[in-house]
């Protein structure tokens, strides 16, 4: 296996969704940074297949939001600007509400021992240092708190809401947020899962998307 959001062939009988996947975690990691041109000959030949399937793929991307077409010049990474970060964490925060409350009237202490073992991979990270694999942690967490809901339609809704953040995490990385900040944040998310608190939860969870805004924002706002 190679590098997060590294290109590797695929196979001629492989379906355009593994393509897709491999350009959407690209996407991701910045391989593609926003602003980016497709190059299709080139993006076939490193995948090795045909540009039908290619073509297939791309069209999946551009219907997440991930790509947008140029008329007469092809496909583009999406550049997110502020006010996409605004859209993005709102349209987080309601997914994530919706998802906490689930939680709460199914099994929070199952969830909080599973979040707890993504938690512990955070503050690994988050002790040597190691922003990449820091964001990679917080991304899995939210992205279990979702799943733990067990809505197929939230986990759907989370999917490009949760790639979009990390392209934000990525071209932001290293102005990103404080380690232990972070840590603590998602650890105070855990507890009150544990202690069935709904009014807890959805007021750290309110306070740390809000907080993630402030800074993303802030980072991304262009030099006067």
């Amino acid at each position: 296996m190679g590098q997060p959001g590294e290109l590797e062939p695929v196979n001629r009988e492989s379906t355009a969704a593994i393509i897709a996947d491999q350009l959407r975690s690209a996407i991701m990691y910045g391989t593609f940074p926003p602003g980016t041109q497709m190059a299709e000959a080139e993006l076939a030949g490193k995948f090795g297949v045909s540009r039908g399937p290619l073509r297939e793929a791309m069209q999946r991307l551009v219907q997440e939001g991930l790509l947008h077409s140029e008329r007469h010049r092809g496909l583009f990474v999406t550049t997110l600007d502020v006010d996409d970060v605004h859209d993005i964490y709102m349209a987080r925060t309601g997914v994530e509400r919706a998802a906490c409350l689930l939680i709460l009237r199914t099994d929070p202490k199952e969830a909080a021992e599973r979040l707890g073992e993504v938690h512990a991979r955070m503050v690994g990270a988050a002790g040597i240092g190691d922003l990449r694999a820091l964001g990679n942690a917080d991304l899995v967490f939210h992205e279990t708190l979702v799943e733990l809901a067990g809505s197929a339609r939230l986990e759907r809704m989370a999917r490009t809401l949760l790639i979009e953040t990390r392209m934000c995490m990525t071209a932001l990385e290293k102005k990103y947020r404080d380690p232990v900040d972070l840590v603590g944040e998602h650890r105070a998310i855990v507890d009150a899962i544990q202690a069935a608190d709904e009014e807890r939860l959805l007021e750290v969870l309110d306070a740390h998307m809000a907080d993630a805004v402030a800074r993303l924002s802030t980072d991304a706002a262009p030099e006067s």
